[in-house]
């Protein structure tokens, strides 16, 4: 098991740096000059070069890459164009806000996606399964960024129950633990809550059908096994796979939160990575995808080992 970690840390290295490369140049090669946002209609070529100069991005794209490497792996992601500010200051901050919403939608999804699927795959062809698997499709079909929208009229607008955008006092200050700030960070929960809670259903609950179909499972009936106890082995045969599939739908929630976040004005990376593009920023464009790629790839490090924790006949090699 030990050995198996040490091989995949290390395979994750290149992956890494393919992963730099790549964010790189997407940024390089999207249209525009982000010196222009910043100079005055009237600034001489000379000011416009020196201010180029002054950024890096007078240098060949390979030097500029290599420099920009050499940063990010001494933890410097550079100064933002826009609130010249350190990027990794601001990129820490986001990330901080949208891993924990992440974390929470995630969780609950997992949480009742478990309880909706064992209940639909147990009463196969009932009302229930039919209801379950409509909540299913309707969270896989629906726009994360509608449903936002809509969350923001029913509860904001015509009821008043929740407060439509923002954060409270502030990422500095917010509070998960206190009612008055968590009630801004209820809706984008929900809105991020919903896509992943459909397809764990759907994956829950047909391979529980299977499992439940398979012959081990009437052996267990035949030997007097408990309904109950026969649900709780099947669940267990498709931990790895719900494990995984947790894994992968926490890495999609926190680099695929851009809409629901500029819905909600919430500060998070998906927000921070918006206005990154709005204002041609690219050291903060380069920074905020280089942390939400490099949080992806580790987040599927971490979840390949524990499904073998989860199951250990999984042979690795």
């Amino acid at each position: 098991m030990w050995m198996y970690a040490l091989r995949r840390l290390i395979l994750t290295i290149p992956i890494l740096l393919g992963v730099t490369v790549i964010c790189f140049a997407l940024v390089q090669l999207a249209p525009g000059d982000p010196v222009q946002s910043l100079v005055r209609p009237d600034a001489t070529p000379e000011q416009i070069q020196s201010l180029r100069a002054f950024y890096g991005l007078d240098q060949p794209l390979v030097i500029q890459y290599l420099l920009w490497l050499w940063r990010v792996l001494g933890g410097n992601f550079g100064m933002s164009i826009s609130t010249n500010l350190p990027v990794a200051t601001e990129v820490l901050r986001a990330f901080q806000n949208t891993i924990v919403i992440a974390l929470i939608s995630v969780v609950i999804a997992f949480i009742v996606s478990m309880i909706l699927g064992v209940i639909a795959a147990t009463r196969p062809g009932s009302i229930v399964d039919r209801l379950v698997t409509a909540i299913a499709v309707f969270g896989i079909s629906v726009p994360t960024f509608w449903l936002a929208v809509v969350l923001v009229i029913f509860f904001a607008v015509e009821l008043g129950w929740l407060p439509a955008t923002g954060m409270g006092g502030g990422s500095d200050t917010f509070n998960y633990l206190d009612w008055n700030d968590f009630k801004f960070a209820i809706m984008p929960i929900i809105a991020l809550a919903l896509p992943p809670l459909a397809i764990m259903t759907r994956t829950t609950r047909s391979s529980l059908s299977e499992i439940l179909n398979q012959d081990f499972i009437q052996t267990l009936r035949a030997k007097g096994l408990s309904e109950f106890s026969i649900i709780v082995h099947a669940v267990r045969n498709i931990m790895p796979s719900a494990v995984a599939m947790l894994g992968l739908q926490l890495g999609y929630l926190i680099g695929g939160s851009v809409l629901v976040e500029t819905v909600f004005t919430w500060p998070g990376t998906g927000f921070l990575l918006n206005k990154a593009i709005l204002t041609r920023d690219l050291p903060l464009l380069q920074g905020t995808i280089l942390v939400l790629a490099t949080a992806f790839v580790l987040i599927n490090l971490v979840v390949d080992l524990a499904q073998s924790l989860v199951d250990p006949r999984i042979k690795r090699s």
